[in-house]
């Protein structure tokens, strides 16, 4: 059996969607005897069946390292070269179109995966016309596949809502032996020349415009010393205000458990979040998570584990930065890394997922199964 993904969201240096398709390559490999490929943007053609395929594409402005190939025949080539028996599609674009065009001609199923929510990132952008016409087009796109994958509830009923059927619920899940509070090994405030009573912070991810890092800058700058953020990313220029240190990013991995468990918690304030993968690796760090109340960040998030504030709300999310440090920083992180371990490891997502295959017809094995969850 050979698994196929193929998405333009992919980076060669992080994202979660890299996170989701690496992960799952190699969970494959290591319980499964199936074939797993990706065909995904890179710096030059090169087909490696079982392994990264990548078409040369340039660099899309303001993403840091992500590159888009405008090449819909070659992209079709190269997947049908693959011979996949199921293909998974990772968003929207011309992949798509290329991904049904082949599992229409090779007769096998084609599952898409909601990674981002594309109609309300262009719609706060250029409004609501713009937004119903995406969704226009989505509900279009979807007719096309036999399952779409939602990795939260939140997202699953909004994809309902606008008229996509046959949706499955698939949450994302952690690596937590590499994300966990042992990694707390650097001594950050020393690193950055904070005093030792610093209150640190970190955000992990993209500078773009839907993660509202300006919401962070301002809430740091409202509430000065001790705060201080770690501002981990890359994309935009971000300006930062006095209190915050701006760092590139930190290769996915023991790197960035690292960074993040020597931290206190993560703050993260996008509001259009799909699942929010960095959030669950904070938690598996054994940190609790500032988050808002917005997308489906509050699925994973509570007053157990964390702290929301209201969305696009300096004043508020300055609030629940301070109210969570008047909290036991330490129970709430233990509290956050037991429900990823209880919930989101990436054996209990990926045992999900195969089961999913499994309903489209093509013979799938796997140690053990979850309960399905398709509609």
């Amino acid at each position: 059996m050979h698994l196929v993904d193929t998405t333009v969201f992919y980076s060669p240096t992080s994202g979660g969607v890299r996170r989701y398709l690496t992960a799952k390559h190699d969970w494959l490999r290591a319980h499964t005897t199936h074939r797993h490929s990706l065909l995904v943007p890179g710096d030059r053609d090169q087909l490696m069946p079982g392994g990264i395929s990548t078409l040369s594409g340039w660099h899309v402005p303001g993403t840091f390292t992500y590159r888009l190939p405008l090449a819909p025949r070659k992209w079709a080539r190269m997947l049908a070269q693959l011979e996949p028996d199921l293909i998974e599609v990772g968003d929207a674009f011309h992949p798509a179109w290329c991904a049904a065009a082949v599992a229409q001609a090779r007769n096998i199923p084609l599952v898409a995966f909601f990674h981002s929510n594309l109609p309300q990132i262009l719609g706060r952008r250029m409004g609501g016309f713009v937004r119903r016409r995406t969704e226009n087009y989505i509900r279009w796109l979807y007719q096309r596949v036999d399952v779409v994958l939602t990795p939260s509830q939140r997202t699953r009923d909004y994809l309902a809502d606008i008229g996509v059927p046959h949706t499955a619920l698939q949450p994302l899940g952690v690596d937590s032996e590499m994300f966990s509070p042992q990694r707390r090994v650097l001594n950050l405030r020393q690193t950055l020349g904070l005093s030792a009573d610093t209150r640190l912070l970190v955000y992990a991810g993209r500078f773009s415009g839907e993660k509202n890092i300006d919401v962070l800058m301002q809430a740091m700058a409202r509430l000065g010393r001790p705060y201080h953020l770690l501002l981990i990313g890359g994309g935009r220029d971000a300006t930062p205000a006095r209190n915050v240190t701006v760092m590139p990013f930190r290769r996915a991995g023991i790197e960035l458990a690292e960074w993040l468990a020597s931290c206190d918690a993560l703050v993260h304030a996008g509001s259009n979040e799909t699942f929010g993968l960095v959030l669950l690796e904070a938690m598996a760090c054994g940190l609790p998570v500032i988050g808002v109340d917005s997308g489906a960040v509050p699925e994973f998030v509570d007053s157990q584990v964390g702290q929301l504030a209201r969305p696009r709300d300096v004043e508020s999310m300055a609030a629940a930065i301070s109210d969570l440090y008047q909290r036991d920083l330490r129970a709430l992180g233990a509290a956050a890394r037991r429900r990823v371990l209880e919930h989101y490891t990436w054996t209990q997502a990926f045992n999900q997922l195969l089961q999913t295959y499994a309903s489209l017809g093509v013979a799938i094995d796997s140690p053990t199964f979850a309960p399905p969850m398709v509609a």
